[in-house]
């Protein structure tokens, strides 16, 4: 196919078959897997993967790229969804299911945000992104790489680096280097926030000023006592503190409100 890339669909077609073929190789589909594709653009990846599963679910917001996947696939190996992925039911396709894409960088972050909401329906996703946000999505406590995003995607998912892309291997090229990522959602036993959206509140306020200590970031939300009971030193700063210590943080506070 040919089509030109448009900006303000963040397109930048993946055209390395090197890097084309590892990225199916960390996939690893398989035949009868319920595999749906993010952004398939120019079939970079629809064509190997339809070489191994037996169809395909894609979601493509570009209606130009919509009718030329339609010439190209048949529908029994191709169903094609003319949507925005930041307004599609991910529920409708069912459980177990195997999300992948190369995301627009301009919405990989509230994207990413918005299918953890699916992860009881996931069984792994595999994204390419600009290699800082991944960085940023496997960053540890004590590096400037870990942060909010770092924090609310660790809770509800094991995140790996697999490998990283160079920019040459893109049309148009972008001007950031890119990176794949492989997400598996943590089982239900270790998504213990009894309140996630306060979880989601606690965590923002912590990190809306790195600079400056806990105590003074959650100091509308935890008292010097509160400190002392959760272990936490409120000297610290959020890029000190674990997944875990934010949970606990988030059911301190959620537990005081039930019993009030």
């Amino acid at each position: 196919m040919r089509h030109n890339p448009r900006k303000r669909f963040g397109q930048n077609f993946l055209i390395n078959q090197h890097i084309i073929a590892r990225i199916i190789a960390a996939i690893g589909p398989q035949k009868n897997d319920r595999i749906i594709e993010i952004g398939p653009g120019l079939g970079a990846l629809t064509v190997p993967l339809l070489e191994i599963a037996d169809h395909l679910n894609v979601i493509e917001v570009d209606r130009d790229i919509v009718g030329k996947l339609r010439q190209q696939f048949p529908q029994e190996k191709l169903t094609i969804h003319a949507a925005d992925a930041l307004k599609f039911d991910f529920s409708t396709f069912g459980s177990r299911l195997r999300i992948v894409g190369n995301l627009p960088y301009n919405i990989s972050t509230p994207l990413l945000f918005y299918l953890s909401q699916f992860n009881a329906q996931i069984s792994d996703m595999h994204f390419m992104l600009q290699k800082e946000v991944v960085e940023r999505m496997v960053g540890i406590p004590a590096t400037p790489d870990y942060g909010r995003l770092s924090v609310m995607l660790q809770y509800r998912f094991d995140i790996e680096q697999v490998f990283n892309v160079p920019a040459e291997s893109f049309n148009p090229a972008p001007k950031v280097e890119s990176a794949i990522v492989r997400m598996i959602p943590r089982h239900a036993s270790f998504l213990n926030a009894q309140d996630e959206m306060l979880l989601s509140q606690v965590v923002t306020a912590a990190f809306s000023q790195r600079r400056k200590t806990l105590r003074n970031t959650l100091r509308h939300y935890l008292s010097t006592g509160d400190f002392s009971l959760l272990g936490i030193d409120p000297g610290l700063r959020a890029e000190n503190l674990s997944v875990e210590n934010f949970v606990a943080i988030a059911n301190l506070l959620h537990n005081r409100a039930k019993n009030t």
